[in-house]
């Protein structure tokens, strides 16, 4: 198994969460707390998967999504959208700009490794 995830996401507490839930099912985890932080990670490191919060400062995760889509190297890595917002076209707008798959926060775990294990 041992894929390596990014864990994109500006509050300290969802990243310290999702990496003890990750790390105790056999991930490799990295994390960082700003977008432009996981597109230099993402350059610079073999990550698997991203998971990437839709809402943060400075730049958000859409913008996000769109740069590595638009990245040659990295473009062809899967993002999952991990938000707060759960309507309906906030799913649509997640994947309309790249993201693979969609988990809405407070995170459902199982819901999590199945769109984590459909990437794998």
């Amino acid at each position: 198994m041992n894929k390596k995830i990014l864990i994109v996401d500006d509050d300290p507490r969802n990243i310290f969460a999702l990496k003890l839930t990750l790390k105790s099912r056999g991930y490799q985890i990295e994390s960082c707390t700003m977008a432009q932080e996981a597109i230099q990670i993402l350059k610079e490191k073999a990550i698997d998967i991203v998971l990437m919060d839709m809402m943060m400062p400075e730049m958000d995760g859409y913008e996000a999504i769109k740069m590595i889509r638009n990245t040659p190297y990295i473009s062809q890595i899967p993002v999952i959208s991990v938000t707060a917002q759960a309507m309906p076209e906030d799913r649509q707008k997640c994947l309309d700009v790249g993201a693979q798959d969609y988990v809405s926060k407070p995170v459902d775990v199982d819901q999590l490794m199945i769109a984590i294990e459909k990437l794998s």
